[in-house]
């Protein structure tokens, strides 16, 4: 069974380039970073020459693919049409970063109707996805990940497939997180029949063919308990042989497997969980 490539989620402080650095002491096959402070909203263009240095490590890597990961500040649904245009800027100078490193996605949560009316935070958040694709580089995806809580935009495979049919755009992706699908009551155990029909549900909305991340994190958090917290791969209460199990799906197999984990040494993601996860596949 063909197996994507695995990685985890690396800091790019000090330059872009030092996220390769990062990557290769993990043993990481993929990426993703943060372009810029995911706490402000300014957002610094990306220097050629810093790009050039970027790519120019990559090359000489193991690093095969490389993502962005859109600030948390972003909420493309709120009722504030202020927010949403900062949004807007925000998420477009991410994208023209990612456009400077051949960065295969930007992934984003589209974010919350702030208790206002949901469908038309939803409706909100259609427009607001076409205005930055229409204003970003046009080779970069927008890749849509699920949400942990029920309050937010995102939460099921119904909400997800709203937003990519709405906006109609090849560019237009999804990402599924384990831990905000185990949060959000989406997997349960991800028992081998679990995780058939959940991909099959996907394949009826959406289509697995636009499935093209996986954020594979165990869970501090308890089932249905709509709380994002992350735990090592193994040390949560998702557990390792879900991890087994999703190794088996064949697409689930073969897209990428990024990490968001504390770390076993609270480090962050760590060569231990990488390693975990390549066994997954043994």
């Amino acid at each position: 069974m063909k197996r994507g490539n695995i990685g985890g989620h690396v800091s790019a402080a000090g330059g872009a380039y030092k996220a390769i650095e990062n990557a290769e002491r993990i043993g990481a096959e993929t990426i993703q970073i943060f372009g810029a402070s995911p706490r402000q909203w300014a957002v610094k263009p990306l220097a050629q020459e810093d790009a050039q240095k970027f790519l120019a490590a990559k090359e000489k890597s193991r690093v095969k693919t490389v993502y962005l990961h859109a600030p948390y500040l972003i909420n493309l649904a709120s009722p504030n049409p202020e927010l949403i245009a900062k949004s807007i800027e925000n998420f477009v100078a991410h994208m023209e970063i990612a456009g400077a490193i051949n960065a295969n996605g930007v992934v984003v949560h589209v974010g919350s109707a702030n208790g206002a009316d949901k469908k038309e935070g939803m409706k909100r958040a259609v427009v607001a996805l076409k205005e930055v694709l229409r204003r970003s580089p046009k080779q970069v995806p927008i890749l849509l990940e699920n949400a942990a809580s029920s309050k937010r935009i995102g939460a099921d495979i119904a909400e997800l497939a709203f937003l990519y049919k709405q906006v109609g755009s090849k560019r237009v992706k999804i990402c599924i997180d384990t831990a905000h699908a185990f949060a959000g009551g989406l997997l349960k155990d991800f028992s081998k029949k679990e995780l058939q029909d959940f991909f099959q549900e996907f394949d009826s909305e959406i289509g697995l063919s636009e499935l093209a991340l996986l954020h594979i994190n165990d869970s501090k958090s308890a089932y249905e308990s709509n709380s994002d917290r992350h735990e090592n791969i193994g040390e949560g209460q998702i557990g390792l042989k879900a991890f087994q199990n999703l190794a088996k799906i064949e697409k689930a197999a073969a897209v990428d497997w990024i990490l968001e984990v504390p770390g076993f040494k609270n480090e962050g993601p760590d060569k231990k969980n990488v390693d975990i996860l390549k066994a997954c596949y043994i």
